[in-house]
């Protein structure tokens, strides 16, 4: 981490560091690439991608399913790239950053969307805590629950660093438990038929359009808000980097583990829990089992915290709050949801809502990367109707697609649709069209940093 100074800006009465959810973060406080790119490596190295991975190679085979995860992989490492490295040339959350295409008002539609889902993912993956171990080692479900949620609660107020140490140690985990894993199976049944694995017919996912998307939803909502992380970056190719340590590397990775422990035949009903392991870890020794307890708790605990905090960030901006006091009364909504068993009904839903999320990234990354020359002098507008009709359009095309042709990349679909549809309307609209008032853009970038 860089050197810190404890001024009272930058410290908060409790003694711990400013998580600056109203300004950009400071020069003197960014930090490493590799604190930042721990931040992002151990997000996607979880169980849950695992599923995924292994849900896309039982309807695709392993050869076409690991061709569709990396597709998916390096479209993700573009578009969460590219919004990283706005992050991290200027030190802004993705609230700040989304007022200058959205309006300084008009933000807070797009930010408060994108924090409520997150919320919904960390209730749902909160839940998933306590059905994992209860399904595997016969725990009270709504007691893990309750204290795994007390757990990822106390992670996130203490903050970024906080989240840097819990994914430098979740991925290190999960790649040796993985390793574990495909031993047993590779020890019982041998893997000489896993790259001749061809797939199920009857499966789920039968179409690498989908498989992509179901690569790209998986971290459409926290990938759209990778601002919240890497503005901590030192720079934004620091950022960029950092960002690329998830896609593609780490989430591939994960992914790819799923999709062997498919391929090998060793997953129960491949169809609904894919590529997940933690069954063949358990019943072997004591020690490996309760070191599989931890791993359930590090591993989905490092989504959780970061849903939180990408919650916590962004609706203690549009509240002018605190991320701590968000993290707390969003915590305990969601802890709430997910001991009362609503969270079972959130996946579907939260799906759905994932196909209008790519979109706004898009807008994003046209309005402020592609039509750079013509933006970056704009004084703020208060709402700028051109990027919400850009969102409209590149979500209605994504969710056309996503009803009437699943077999084809949705969000994929969305992406281009809304950045084409932004091109369009501001070439003929003008960039300030709309804007009630225009008004200053106060939350300028800190000393010492330029805009890259």
């Amino acid at each position: 981490m860089t050197a810190v100074t404890n001024s009272p800006a930058a410290t908060e009465a409790h003694g711990l560091t400013s998580e600056f959810e109203h300004e950009p973060v400071p020069a003197t406080h960014r930090r490493s690439w590799l604190s930042v790119a721990a931040v992002w490596f151990g997000f996607p190295m979880i169980l849950t991608n695992a599923v995924f991975g292994g849900v896309i190679v039982y309807g695709l085979g392993l050869v076409r399913g690991l061709l569709a995860i990396l597709v998916g992989n390096l479209v993700l490492m573009l578009y969460v790239g590219l919004l990283s490295h706005l992050a991290g040339s200027t030190g802004r959350n993705f609230a700040i950053v989304a007022k200058s295409t959205f309006g300084s008002r008009g933000y807070a539609i797009a930010s408060g969307f994108l924090s409520t889902i997150v919320i919904g993912w960390f209730a749902f993956q909160t839940g998933l805590t306590g059905a994992t171990l209860h399904s595997t080692l016969g725990w009270n479900e709504p007691g893990t629950i309750l204290l795994a949620g007390v757990l990822y609660i106390a992670v996130t107020f203490v903050g970024i660093r906080a989240l840097a140490i819990l994914g430098a140690v979740a991925a290190p985990l999960f790649i040796v438990l993985a390793a574990v894993a495909i031993g047993f199976v590779a020890s019982q049944r041998g893997l000489g038929g896993v790259l001749g694995y061809g797939g199920h017919p009857g499966a789920t996912v039968l179409s690498i359009g989908a498989a992509v998307t179901m690569t790209v939803a998986g971290f459409a909502d926290s990938g759209t808000m990778t601002a919240d992380f890497t503005r901590w970056s030192r720079s934004g190719r620091h950022a960029v980097g950092a960002s690329a340590t998830a896609f593609p590397l780490a989430n591939f990775v994960s992914m790819a583990v799923g999709g062997v422990i498919v391929a090998a035949g060793a997953a129960t009903d491949p169809d609904k829990n894919g590529g997940d392991f933690l069954g063949i870890l358990v019943g072997h020794h004591p020690l490996l089992t309760a070191l599989a307890v931890v791993f359930v708790f590090i591993n989905l605990g490092s989504v959780c915290t970061h849903c939180l905090y990408n919650g916590a960030v962004g609706w203690s901006h549009i509240t002018a709050s605190k991320m701590r006091l968000l993290t707390v009364i969003l915590g305990i909504i969601g802890v709430v949801a997910a001991v009362a068993g609503v969270w079972t009904l959130f996946a579907d839903w939260l799906n759905i809502l994932g196909v209008f999320v790519p979109p706004i990234g898009a807008v994003l990354i046209t309005d402020q990367v592609l039509l750079r020359r013509r933006t970056e002098h704009r004084a703020t507008a208060t709402f700028r109707p051109t990027a919400f009709a850009a969102w409209a359009i590149g979500a209605v095309v994504a969710a056309v697609v996503h009803f009437t042709a699943p077999q084809y990349a949705e969000a994929i679909a969305g992406i281009v649709a809304a950045t084409l549809a932004y091109l369009v309307i501001t070439r003929f609209a003008g960039s300030s069209t709309g804007a009630a008032t225009a008004v200053p853009d106060t939350d300028s970038v800190p000393a010492g940093e330029t805009t890259r």
